[in-house]
């Protein structure tokens, strides 16, 4: 999987993201200071360059950090197409993929330890949307509903 990876500063938690990733398979695009030789940058700027990355369909995910992962995921979800989800457990990170649909991750820097974050990914990979028979009415008239936001949203 592609997947475009951003924070406004590197720390212990994103190098571990990152080798966790690779050690999954993905292709990996950094935007921020965890691309080589980039100082550290504004969380909304690398937000929005990752959630427009997923958006553009140039990666098929994001992922990204900030101190809380609060204003990461606010400017994502800025974009339309993202639906960006601040996960700080497993199941939280299960329960937005299946009823969200998210297609952006958004972690604290702060509150994340290592070991959680490998729940959270593991969560998050091993978690299919909910669609067709598996969806229920209800959860396709949420997801309905983002996209006329999505919709809503474009000039």
């Amino acid at each position: 999987m592609r997947i475009a990876i951003g924070s406004d500063s590197a720390t212990d938690l994103t190098e571990a993201l990152v080798s966790s990733l690779e050690a999954r398979g993905h292709k990996l695009f950094f935007f921020g200071p965890m691309k080589v030789g980039e100082a550290e940058r504004d969380w909304p700027l690398v937000a929005t360059e990752v959630a427009q990355a997923v958006a553009d369909g140039g990666v098929d995910e994001g992922i990204v950090c900030c101190w809380t992962g609060t204003g990461v995921s606010i400017a994502a979800n800025k974009i339309p197409g993202i639906r960006c989800a601040l996960a700080g457990d497993a199941e939280t990170a299960r329960g937005a993929r299946i009823f969200n649909h998210a297609n952006v991750l958004a972690l604290s820097l702060r509150a994340t330890s290592v070991p959680q974050m490998r729940e959270i990914l593991d969560a998050w990979f091993e978690t299919s949307y909910l669609t067709g028979e598996a969806q229920n009415e209800w959860n396709r008239e949420q997801i309905a509903r983002i996209e006329a936001l999505d919709r809503s949203s474009r000039p």
